[in-house]
């Protein structure tokens, strides 16, 4: 399957976290490849958004978030896991990223039921910490080109139907803007 297009991530963070639904993340490891639908986004831009890593400056954590659309932005969180974004913005803001929290697993279930020594399917990648360690997403992720068929990437995947916004989970700031995004499968 082809990747998503740079042009795809170079739209208001918003729009982006919402059209990220439905999509397939496809991580390959060694022959392996798992994927799974994204069910869950949240939007997080720049200085209109206290909530957001990019909110008051540039840092060595949150470079990625200022950088070319279309790439991986990893970071640590509770000094125990990664968390997994995608860069995306209107070309006139300086800084965007939605965070992708949970997934449909689609193909390569036992690894990550392995990798989460868990077997049941409702908890297996519902939540950002927990995608990440099924897909073995790492630091070693931070800065991967999206749109490119590498190690890890997006595809098309299925037509999103009705989406629900709520306000976005583990904030404390910002909590008035309904950007946590979710569909069902």
């Amino acid at each position: 399957m082809n990747t998503l297009p740079r042009k795809f991530y170079l739209q208001d963070t918003v729009t982006v976290a919402k059209n990220l639904l439905g999509k397939k993340i496809v991580r390959k490891i060694g022959r392996t490849e798992i994927s799974g639908i994204i069910i869950e986004t949240e939007a997080y831009r720049h200085k209109d958004d206290p909530a957001s890593h990019a909110h008051r400056k540039i840092t060595d954590r949150n470079k990625a978030m200022f950088g070319d659309v279309g790439m991986a932005y990893v970071y640590f969180t509770y000094g125990m896991y990664y968390c997994f974004n995608v860069v995306a913005r209107n070309p006139k803001v300086a800084a965007g990223a939605v965070l992708i929290r949970a997934i449909e697993p689609e193909k390569g279930i036992k690894k990550m039921q392995k990798n989460r020594n868990k077997k049941d399917l409702k908890d297996l990648t519902n939540g950002p910490a927990k995608l990440t360690q099924a897909m073995e997403i790492t630091k070693a992720h931070y800065g991967v080109d999206l749109t490119k068929n590498s190690k890890l990437y997006i595809t098309e995947g299925i037509k999103a139907k009705k989406i629900v916004s709520s306000p976005r989970i583990g904030i404390k700031q910002a909590t008035d803007k309904l950007w946590n995004f979710k569909i069902s499968i």
